[in-house]
């Protein structure tokens, strides 16, 4: 067998199950974080979660797909370590990354949210208006 898939195969099998298993930590747990940027609103929470998890599979895994390629000929077992230790460090620096951007954007949401909040709570209640014909005194 060429040492080029076997390099291809080694990619996927360590690539594949990594971006499966940091998806679904995130998930799991970022759900918790994503319900306070909306207010406690579990429904929109959890619907707001599903919907970065598949984000992130599509984006990671169009990037795994795109990265499977190998620039130069692998002829030994050396060239298949070296060659899947380069993809799986970039895959992981693009999950890295990923998450960074997600936390960041979700965490300015959640302030900005907070700030609407203390802005509201600063504010008066509207005044009714007066019927008409009605007195002032």
């Amino acid at each position: 067998m060429d040492m080029a898939v076997i390099a291809y195969i080694a990619y996927l099998l360590v690539a594949v199950p990594l971006t499966v298993w940091v998806a679904r930590t995130l998930g799991a747990n970022g759900v918790h974080f994503i319900k306070d940027v909306f207010a406690g609103d579990e429904q929109l929470a959890h619907a707001v979660n599903k919907l970065l998890q598949v984000a992130f599979y599509l984006l990671n895994f169009g990037f795994v797909a795109l990265w499977l390629r190998v620039g130069t000929e692998v002829t030994d077992a050396r060239g298949v370590f070296e060659t899947v230790a380069v993809k799986i460090g970039a895959v992981l620096l693009v999950l890295g990354v990923l998450h960074v951007i997600n936390v960041v954007v979700l965490n300015a949401f959640r302030k900005h949210a907070h700030v609407d909040a203390r802005t509201l709570a600063t504010l008066e209640p509207p005044q009714r208006p007066q019927a008409h014909g009605a007195r002032t005194q």
